[in-house]
């Protein structure tokens, strides 16, 4: 098979290549959550609320132990970009998804052993409601048997991203979510499987994507061409990564972390019917998220390959229409969600109490989401440019440590859940408020030190 192809993002205009990347990435992640929302849907619908809440409910437990470990695929898109940016620098492209590809497999397996223990424990600091317990410690231990598979996909999808390529794994994803509907119709309806059934059909839908993949990548030649074989630890490529990937791990566990605290609260108010809306609101929310998000990894991907390429003057218009688009599809999708936000809810579980429970989270949070959205893509311009560090600690001030205080001073017993859900739009106004500051410093410091270049 040829080489894979790439996409030029240091020459020629930015607004098409930057749509053309992103929108496949944008209908992959939207692929990924229909997907994931079938489960919660699937579920609702032929199990009951308390299964609903059961498996909507553990979102923060997964993403706090995964999100380190899937965060080192940001490094391996950062480093990828910037030696193929670099040019003719195929053996240590080879060697980076060799080490990417061991450390998915190595990690994924530890994650998920570390995951499938921990679960009783988790459960019982976050006070899950006794009549729910059980059906979602069984999903969560069942989930964690397919973590090795889930960093798989992540990090070789991170690694085409890098060429430009977001097309295979919108492919990908379409076919292992296809599998996944289709084996949760099978396993909740006619076999009455539950929760079981969920957790089982995401592990096997999982395994394909994963399988899909590699198979790509071994069939594939030139510096992309992955073989079982040549697996091994390159320290300087895992190094690279490790410098711009486990800060983002670290990053993506603190927000996890504040919304684990949030998650936490929510069941403080011992209401399956609030749980249900909550998790309902909150999958209809991460549509907007993944939307936005895609202009994040736009925005990172390419300001890395220009770096790599000595292309700086190209950055400030990278980030401008990154933020253009963002802001534009954010308000247009937030309009329509809330337009019909009790439709949405209702897709999940038709009983009028999860409805007013979703439908009034989502007016809370989801208002104000286009504020993330601007405040991820200077997180991915920041870490494009190979600053790792800066959004880690921005992060672990404006979310973890406000969300925290916020959840500890607010007295559940005298104030609604509708006040839990506001600690979110006030922690984005905090973070982009900072990162827009860090990132003028930025460019100033680098001004100057071109211009220093240049005298």
């Amino acid at each position: 098979m040829k080489q894979t192809q790439g996409m030029d993002m240091t020459h020629g205009p930015l607004l098409g290549k930057l749509l053309l990347f992103s929108l496949p990435l944008m209908a992959s992640n939207f692929l990924q959550l229909l997907f994931n929302a079938a489960d919660v849907v699937v579920v609702g619908r032929y199990a009951g609320y308390g299964s609903l809440a059961a498996v909507g409910s553990t979102s923060s437990t997964i993403y706090l132990f995964t999100n380190l470990l899937i965060g080192i695929s940001v490094g391996v898109n950062v480093v990828i970009a910037r030696y193929l940016g670099e040019g003719q620098r195929e053996a240590e492209i080879n060697r980076a998804i060799h080490t990417a590809m061991l450390v998915a497999l190595v990690g994924g397996a530890a994650l998920g052993a570390v995951g499938f223990l921990a679960a009783d424990g988790m459960l019982t600091l976050l006070s899950t409601p006794a009549d729910i317990y059980d059906k979602t410690m069984l999903y969560l231990r069942i989930y964690f048997l397919g973590t090795p598979f889930v960093m798989l996909y992540n990090y070789g999808a991170a690694a085409l991203r890098a060429a430009g390529d977001t097309r295979r794994p919108l492919l990908y994803l379409f076919l292992s979510g296809a599998a996944n509907l289709g084996m949760n119709l099978l396993f909740v309806i006619p076999l009455h499987m539950d929760v079981a059934g969920v957790g089982l059909a995401t592990v096997l839908s999982q395994l394909l994507s994963a399988a899909l993949v590699l198979a790509y990548l071994a069939r594939v030649e030139g510096p992309f061409h992955f073989s079982p074989r040549n697996l091994q630890i390159d320290r300087f490529s895992l190094k690279r990564m490790a410098h711009i990937g486990v800060p983002a791990g670290i990053q993506s566990c603190l927000f996890s972390l504040s919304n684990v605290a949030i998650q936490g609260a929510v069941n403080s108010y011992g209401s399956s019917v609030i749980m249900a809306g909550c998790s309902a609101g909150e999958s209809v929310e991460n549509f907007l998220y993944t939307a936005m998000n895609a202009f994040h990894h736009a925005c990172q991907t390419f300001i890395s390959q220009n770096i790599g390429a000595g292309r700086y003057e190209r950055i400030r218009d990278i980030v401008r229409l990154c933020m253009l688009c963002t802001v534009l599809l954010g308000t247009v999708l937030t309009a329509g969600i809330l337009l019909c936000s009790d439709g949405l809810i209702a897709i999940f579980n038709p009983a009028p109490a999860v409805i007013a429970a979703g439908s009034s989270r989502l007016w809370t949070v989801a208002t104000f989401y286009v504020i993330f959205g601007a405040a991820d893509v200077l997180m991915g311009a920041i870490r494009g440019y190979g600053i790792p560090i800066a959004p880690v600690i921005i992060n672990l001030l404006g979310t973890c440590v406000l969300r925290l205080v916020w959840v500890q001073v607010l007295d559940t017993s005298r104030y609604g859940v509708e006040y839990i859900y506001l600690s979110y739009p006030a922690t984005w106004a905090v973070i982009l408020v900072t990162l827009s500051v860090f990132w003028i410093c930025l460019r100033r410091r680098e001004a100057r030190r071109l211009a220093a270049l240049a005298g």
